[in-house]
């Protein structure tokens, strides 16, 4: 399930490029780079009629249409935090390439972490891996993934994922209006790389281009997951 709490957004580098909020608030004349507190804002601790949450556990993917750690987000970060720390049976994934604003957006009562935390970096080619990692492995957080989406190019995380801190690797192509090419050997090569340090790996799509053999495949965006589920590359960490 999807959260939102404030929408819009600046692009920072390569993989911002193509943005699909960017394409999709074009398409309904919106300027993305304005930045604003949505109607869902108040969505984790939201009831019914009968007193229960509307949202009943799981997973809540948080800032999909924005970055957790955005700079006109600071009015409204601790207030987030305040429900994230309520809703404790709820796990909060946060989507940010601000690897730099983590630490001094974390809240006062952080402590060695809140459990239902987890953080989702955004590397999406090796001059980024390079930059934000190093920095991501330092922080006093206790789940950490990383997001190679759009894969730009072949990454290199070994050096990353032998530490051990990072819990798993997801990659996506890129997709909709001007979308880059994502290579199929770009794709196995991580995979392998993950299941060399024993780390989960996720190919979730394939993005619109997709390249395998020396032959480029045009996908529609909705066989791009089950392209990618038929690639067979998923690993899931041995305990």
């Amino acid at each position: 399930m999807m959260w939102n709490p404030w929408h819009g957004c600046h692009k920072v580098s390569e993989g911002c490029k193509n943005c699909y909020m960017f394409y999709f608030d074009q398409e309904r004349g919106v300027d993305s780079n304005h930045v604003f507190k949505t109607n869902s804002f108040l969505l984790p601790i939201k009831k019914d009629r009968h007193g229960k949450y509307k949202v009943q556990g799981g997973e809540l993917q948080t800032c999909l249409t924005s970055d957790f750690f955005l700079e006109e987000a600071d009015q409204w970060r601790n207030e987030v935090w305040q429900m994230i720390k309520m809703r404790s049976d709820v796990t909060f994934v946060l989507f940010t390439k601000r690897v730099e604003r983590i630490e001094k957006c974390l809240p006062s009562d952080w402590g060695s972490g809140y459990e239902n935390v987890v953080f989702n970096l955004t590397c999406e080619n090796q001059r980024r891996a390079d930059e934000r990692l190093p920095i991501f492995l330092n922080l006093n957080i206790g789940h950490r993934c990383v997001l190679v989406s759009p894969c730009l190019e072949r990454v290199n995380l070994r050096e990353y994922l032998k530490s051990g801190k990072i819990e798993s690797v997801y990659l996506s192509g890129e997709n909709y209006k001007n979308a880059r090419i994502c290579d199929y050997d770009w794709v196995k090569d991580l995979a392998m790389q993950c299941k060399e340090f024993n780390t989960s790996f996720f190919f979730f799509h394939t993005g619109s281009l997709f390249r395998k053999d020396g032959k480029i495949y045009k996908i529609p965006y909705s066989q791009g997951k089950i392209q990618a589920e038929k690639a067979g590359l998923d690993y899931q960490k041995v305990d």
